[in-house]
């Protein structure tokens, strides 16, 4: 178990510097920082490699805990984050095996099929912790460009004081990605527009912003939320103390990259003082960060480019403002950059790799039909980053890549090389449920005069 250092406590600031430091329990509610930044901790917590190496074949559940702890130790009770962690993770975690030292991250075991059940699930039971004695109603609004939605849907489905909306565009997610957030009702909205997920993001920062809606108390679950993005660092870590054969051995990881929060918990990771050699960052045609890498310009895709791993359909990442800050570099949410990171550090770290859909179907045909293992686009995406990154090595260093969706929820995609996945427990019966869907324009007006509709009538 990792050891308890004396620090000062860990406070939250903004991006963009024009706010207060917060604690946790107020970044987790209020989202955003006022003034349109997104909150970092004062301090990263940093683990010694005896701490690190202390938790090899641990379970999930305790792995995840002792990174959190080291966020929180100050806000939550041990006690009281283990129950949280014990709750929230009661799936596996499975470290899939393909070939010589290369293994799959399935982050698809959750109740929704996602990897963003571990965040949702987290944030959640946390938000529980901090309002249990505590009598007010809260708007979660969340734009999503896949999974984000319904793992949030599923994760406060029916939790009394919060009305859950999910925004997401309708031409863009899958059938089944749909369903999983349109069929629950209760106290989830589910809201498609015809707009692609940048412009739905953008709505929903304009409603935070907006004054008009402060009495309904708003708050964010996507992952511009810090209490969203700090629960990933630990699966980061979970692959490491599941894999590492020596102490400090350094690892690959090549991770599926749209909205960038799942990659910036991999540089928290790193910053921690997990042993990597190289971030890969996988993207598909959009392609922004592959381009900044290589070139030192950053411009965004606009509009987007919808590809089939359509959860990473994003022009311009909000986390990217997150990743320019561990670097020391300044970007606002239009992609204006401010002050550059520092490159050269940059360039050590991470590599960026943009994988066209044309590739990720031969991935994901080849990874079948070779290895007999199902990936799906997401998946296929990073496999198909680190295979290229690796091409031509001598050795064979530990290496991972995350598949973040389960295959069945990309039937239409697999069916075009004859893979039929099983229908994990999560998704049996959810094509027959009826839907409930607002159909909304990309007009800003149509989601205001909904949100205050919400908070009128679930008071």
């Amino acid at each position: 178990m990792l050891e308890k250092k004396i620090m000062e406590p860990i406070r939250y600031y903004s991006t963009n510097g024009q706010a207060p430091l917060v604690s946790f329990r107020v970044a987790l509610f209020q989202g955003q920082p006022p003034d349109g930044g997104l909150y970092m901790p004062s301090r990263i917590p940093v683990f010694s490699l005896d701490e690190i190496w202390a938790l090899r074949g641990r379970s999930y559940r305790e792995v995840a805990f002792s990174c959190l702890r080291g966020f929180l130790i100050d806000e939550i009770p041990e006690e009281a984050l283990r129950k949280i962690t014990e709750s929230a993770y009661n799936f596996p975690v499975p470290l899939e095996h393909v070939t010589a030292r290369r293994y799959l991250l399935r982050l698809d075991q959750g109740p929704t099929a996602s990897f963003k059940d571990f965040a949702a699930r987290f944030m959640a039971r946390a938000m529980q912790y901090f309002t249990a004695s505590q009598d007010e109603h809260r708007i979660i609004l969340v734009a999503t460009s896949g999974d984000t939605g319904s793992a949030i849907a599923n994760a406060f489905h029916n939790l009394s004081g919060l009305t859950i909306v999910v925004l997401y565009p309708r031409e863009e997610v899958s059938f089944r990605q749909a369903k999983q957030m349109n069929t629950l009702g209760g106290n989830v909205v589910a809201v498609a527009a015809g707009e692609k997920f940048d412009q739905l993001q953008a709505l929903a920062m304009k409603a935070f912003e907006d004054k008009d809606l402060q009495n309904l108390r708003l708050t964010s679950a996507n992952s511009i939320n810090w209490g969203r993005l700090m629960p990933q660092v630990a699966y980061h870590f979970y692959a490491y103390t599941s894999l590492a054969e020596r102490r400090g051995e350094v690892m690959i990881d090549s991770v599926a990259s749209g909205n960038f929060g799942n990659v910036t918990a991999d540089f928290l990771a790193l910053r921690m003082g997990k042993p990597i050699e190289k971030i890969i960052v996988a993207t598909n045609e959009n392609d922004e960060f592959p381009a900044f890498l290589e070139t030192g310009i950053y411009r965004p895709v606009k509009p987007s480019r919808a590809c089939i791993s359509n959860a990473m359909n994003v022009g311009n990442p909000s986390n990217l403002r997150r990743l320019f800050d561990l670097y020391g570099g300044k970007v606002d949410r239009d992609g204006l950059v401010h002050r550059m990171p520092d490159m050269k550090a940059l360039r050590r770290d991470a590599h960026a790799i943009s994988i066209s859909d044309h590739l990720t179907r031969l991935t994901i045909q080849e990874a079948y039909e070779h290895s007999g293992v199902i990936l799906e686009p997401h998946g296929a995406v990073a496999w198909a980053a680190l295979k290229r990154y690796l091409e031509g090595r001598a050795d064979e260093p530990l290496a991972v890549a995350t598949e973040t969706a389960h295959p069945a929820k990309f039937p239409e995609v697999l069916h075009e090389f004859g893979v039929k996945p099983e229908l994990p427990p999560s998704l049996q019966g959810l094509d027959e449920r009826p839907s409930e869907v607002v159909e909304i324009t990309g007009r800003y007006e149509e989601l205001k005069g909904l949100l205050l509709h919400l908070g009128r009538v679930r008071r």
